[in-house]
């Protein structure tokens, strides 16, 4: 077996034409179609119009010309089939060794912001994928490129040996089928969205790799970082690392715990997060005030944490940064001097996210949570709740400043794993409690971790009370009040514990559970 014959049709022209010349000096005879076929005359490269294969003309605006008996039946025919060898005698056709194809960009296309659905249909590729998963199947005897990073690597085979290996044939159809998996998966996604189906009887995913990690969660485990195709802007996916080691599996998950915290804020604010929780929290006028809170919240458990903030990082917040260590700093961005003082830290890894926009901007996006033989889908929680929507129940109202660290901490509470309760005051958590089996545990935590500072706080429960002791906790330790959803059969409880001990308790409506 050698590659006598090769179909090329790209619209990605990155490096054809240097490719073609080469299999053409190589003695392989080129077939073509459109605008590739134009290109490689231009450049001076011989070339067969598929026309002249088909005995067809290229019609309806080229939606049909590779799609004939003369293209698939040299892509699919047994060469060792004796039958099939045969039929190709008796009709005159010709076998064909090797497909160079890349797709029409329908991702780049749904991409642009102003795109027409007549558009984005238009830039569905039939023939293409046809002509890959032909060529893919009888990989036995056919190469297929999809990829233009493969090029050298098939060339030098060829020059080597005339042809490519089965081995190398084999691992080109795989990156075939992934790669027309992923096409046809973001035309159904697409066309899911438009038609109002985000969850459809059948749901196909797919992503990108950005990286290979060094391991998991553990040594032992085997991890990668994938990036949804269109990932937005603001996000760990299109984030530029600019400075330290290699993000590890575990950095990317807290991270993105730290970056969807901040993003609840529209003033100046710092997260510092651990195991996926925040450890502190702050607002303030400026980075370097609200960093200062978050680090006051809990100045033991920021220690190897990472932080987030949504303003740039200026030299007075880096040089408070550089005190301690971190995992991760991420930011939209850092000024010269930040970076100068921050990159003395060698291990340092330094993110710039860009602009992540106002908090009233999110829009939910869906989160897949694998399970043992299957996954669950669910949107994102971006709800967020106004000054209009609550409900007082107790007979004192909270006073300003209560309600506003009441929706501080409702901010919060909304991403620390339940049960959760958080402790606010002064702009700043003094106390989280995270992950308990029963929500006075959780509460009990926040408040020996506020110590004196739980006095005079506000309460925050990312569910309502089942029963009155939190109430009562939250008195004994000083607290004023408390925002939580309500809805338990026993609210009346919680309520006049609350009025007896003159605290102001606000419900929401909402809960937010967070496993």
């Amino acid at each position: 077996m050698s590659i006598k014959r090769a179909l090329v049709s790209v619209s990605d022209k990155q490096g054809i034409v240097d490719f073609c010349r080469e299999l053409s000096a190589l003695g392989v005879e080129i077939i073509s179609t459109g605008g590739t076929s134009s290109l490689l005359a231009k450049e001076g490269v011989p070339v067969i119009g598929i026309s002249e294969v088909t005995g067809f003309p290229e019609i309806m605006d080229g939606r049909v010309k590779t799609l004939h008996p003369a293209v698939h039946s040299g892509l699919l025919a047994v060469r060792d089939n004796v039958e099939h060898q045969q039929q190709m005698k008796e009709l005159e056709l010709g076998y064909i060794d090797l497909v160079v194809v890349n797709l029409y960009p329908f991702q780049e296309t749904i991409a642009k912001p102003d795109v027409s659905y007549e558009e984005a249909i238009e830039n569905i590729d039939i023939g293409g994928p046809t002509m890959l998963r032909s060529g893919a199947k009888n990989h036995t005897f056919v190469s297929v490129v999809v990829d233009s990073s493969d090029y050298s690597a098939v060339l030098e085979e060829i020059r080597k040996d005339g042809d490519t290996t089965l081995e190398t044939r084999k691992r080109l159809a795989a990156k075939v089928f992934r790669h027309t998996a992923a096409y046809d998966a973001l035309i159904s996604d697409y066309m899911s969205n438009v038609t109002g189906d985000p969850l459809p009887e059948r749901l196909t995913v797919t992503y990108e790799k950005i990286q290979d990690l060094r391991y998991g969660e553990n040594p032992h485990q085997k991890a990668a970082f994938y990036r949804k195709p269109l990932a937005p802007a603001g996000t760990l996916t299109t984030a530029e690392q600019l400075h330290g080691k290699e993000l590890s599996y575990n950095n990317i998950n807290d991270a993105n715990a730290a970056l969807q915290i901040v993003k609840e804020f529209n003033e100046p604010a710092v997260v510092a997060v651990k195991h996926m929780n925040p450890c502190g929290v702050g607002i303030g006028s400026n980075v370097c005030e609200a960093y200062q809170k978050a680090y006051n919240a809990d100045p033991t458990s920021i220690f190897g944490g990472i932080v987030a903030a949504n303003r740039t990082i200026d030299a007075d917040t880096a040089e408070l940064l550089k005190d301690i260590f971190l995992e991760i700093i991420l930011a939209p961005d850092f000024t010269p001097e930040a970076l100068e003082i921050l990159t003395k830290k060698k291990n340092l890894r330094l993110l710039k996210m860009g602009e992540f926009g106002s908090s009233e901007d999110r829009s939910s996006q869906f989160l897949f949570t694998s399970i043992d033989g299957g996954m669950v889908v669910q949107e994102s929680d971006v709800h967020s709740v106004n000054v209009a929507e609550l409900n007082v129940v107790t007979d004192r109202k909270p006073t300003e400043d209560e309600l506003k660290q009441l929706l501080f901490g409702w901010k919060v509470v909304k991403h620390v794993k339940s049960n959760a309760i958080v402790l606010a005051a002064d702009n700043m958590t003094v106390g989280v409690g995270a992950g308990q089996m029963n929500r006075v545990g959780s509460a009990k935590i926040a408040i020996e971790q506020a110590g004196d500072k739980a006095k005079g706080s506000v309460l925050a429960s990312d569910a309502f009370f089942p029963m009155g002791d939190t109430v009562e906790f939250a008195a004994k330790a000083g607290i004023t009040a408390i925002i939580q959803p309500g809805g338990s059969i026993k609210d009346e409880e919680s309520i006049k514990a609350a009025n007896e001990h003159g605290i102001a308790m606000v419900f929401t409506g909402v809960r937010h559970f967070k496993h």
